[in-house]
C-alpha cells in the first residue's frame, strides 16, 4: 500500500512550487487574451497556392495591417487576428491579399468582437466560475451531511479545484509568453469542463473515505483517508488515462481551431487526477488533525 497521506508534505511542496510559479508567471506575463476577450477581428484564411508566413506578414503590412497577429493553422491555412474591421474593410483586405499574393483565398471563419461584448465575456466567465465553486461547496457539504463537520469536505474539494484551475491558467500564461497561445472562448469551455471532471474525481475519493469511516477501518483518520485514496487509484487512473489518450489524439489530429480547448483539457485532467489523489484527501487529514504546518513547504518533516 502506498502511503499517499504520509507523503502529503511532498505533495503540498510540489503544488506550492507549481502555484507560486504560476502566480509569478501571471504577474509578469499575464494572459494573452484572444479575440473573444479583446475587441478585434479573427479570420482563418485558406490559400489555394502555397504562401510563406513572411510573405503574408509583408503583404498585410503593405495593406496597413502591420500589427496583425498571424499563426499557421494547417496546410495552406493561417489564423489572422486584426483590430476590429468592418465587412467592407475585410472585403478590401481579402482582395488586396489575393492580388498581392497571386492566389485565391477562402475564409474558413470570420468573427468580430466589440469592446462591449469582450468586457461582458470576461465578466460572465468570472461569474460562472464563482457560481460553480459555490454550487460545488454546497453540493458536497449536503452529500456528506452525515459526516462530522461536512462543510470541511466541501471547502477541501473547492480548494483542490482552485488548485487545478490556477495550474491550468498558469500553463496558458507561460504558453502565451513562449508560444503566443491565446485564451479564447474555447479555453473557458475547457476550464469549465475541467471543473466537472476534477470534482467528479474528488467526490469518488471522498466517497471511499466516507465508506471507510462507516466501516470503522481505523480510529486514525489518516489511515482511513489513505485507504480511501488507495481504493480510488485504479478507477482514477483508468478513467483518466483513457480520457487523456483520446485528448492527445484530438490534439495531434484535430484542427488548429480546437487546440486551445484540447490543451486546456489535457492540462486540467492531468492536474485533476493528481489533486484528487494527492491533495484533496490530504487537506481533509490536515484539517481533521489541525496539522496546518504541513501546508508550509519549509515545515519540519516528521521523523
Amino acid at each position: 500500500m502506498i502511503d499517499f497521506v504520509g507523503k502529503k508534505h511532498w505533495f503540498f511542496l510540489i503544488s506550492a512550487i507549481l502555484i507560486i510559479s504560476g502566480i509569478i508567471s501571471l504577474a509578469v506575463f499575464g494572459l494573452k487574451w484572444g479575440v473573444d476577450f479583446n475587441p478585434g477581428t479573427a479570420i482563418t484564411l485558406q490559400f489555394e497556392k502555397e504562401v510563406e508566413l513572411g510573405q503574408l506578414r509583408q503583404e498585410l503590412a503593405n495593406l496597413g495591417y502591420d500589427s496583425a497577429t498571424i499563426q499557421p493553422a494547417g496546410k495552406g491555412e493561417f489564423f489572422i487576428r486584426l483590430p476590429e474591421i468592418s465587412s467592407d474593410e475585410y472585403t478590401q483586405l481579402k482582395a488586396g491579399l489575393e492580388a498581392g499574393l497571386a492566389t485565391n483565398i477562402t475564409d474558413s471563419s470570420l468573427y468580430t468582437v466589440s469592446r462591449i461584448i469582450a468586457a461582458a465575456t470576461v465578466r460572465n466567465t468570472v461569474i460562472a466560475v464563482v457560481i460553480a465553486s459555490i454550487g460545488i461547496l454546497l453540493y458536497i457539504s449536503w452529500a456528506f451531511r452525515k459526516m462530522p463537520k461536512p462543510i470541511r469536505w466541501g471547502i477541501c474539494a473547492v480548494l483542490a479545484l482552485l488548485h487545478d484551475l490556477i495550474i491550468v491558467i498558469a500553463v496558458f500564461s507561460i504558453l502565451g509568453w513562449a508560444a503566443g497561445m491565446e485564451v479564447d472562448a474555447l479555453f473557458i469551455t475547457g476550464v469549465l469542463a475541467v471543473v466537472g471532471v476534477s470534482v467528479n474525481n474528488i467526490v469518488v475519493v471522498f466517497d471511499r473515505i466516507r465508506e471507510n469511516l462507516k466501516r470503522g477501518v481505523s480510529s486514525d483518520f489518516e489511515v482511513v483517508a489513505n485507504c480511501g485514496i488507495m481504493e480510488s487509484v485504479g478507477r482514477s487512473l483508468n478513467t483518466g488515462l483513457a480520457t487523456l489518450f483520446v485528448i492527445v489524439a484530438l490534439y495531434l489530429l484535430g484542427g488548429a481551431t480546437i487546440r486551445t480547448l484540447i490543451l486546456a483539457l489535457l492540462v486540467g485532467i492531468t492536474t485533476g487526477i493528481y489533486s484528487s489523489l494527492c491533495i484533496a484527501g490530504q487537506l481533509l487529514v490536515v484539517w481533521e488533525k489541525g496539522e496546518w504546518s504541513a501546508l508550509l513547504p519549509w515545515a519540519k518533516r516528521p521523523a
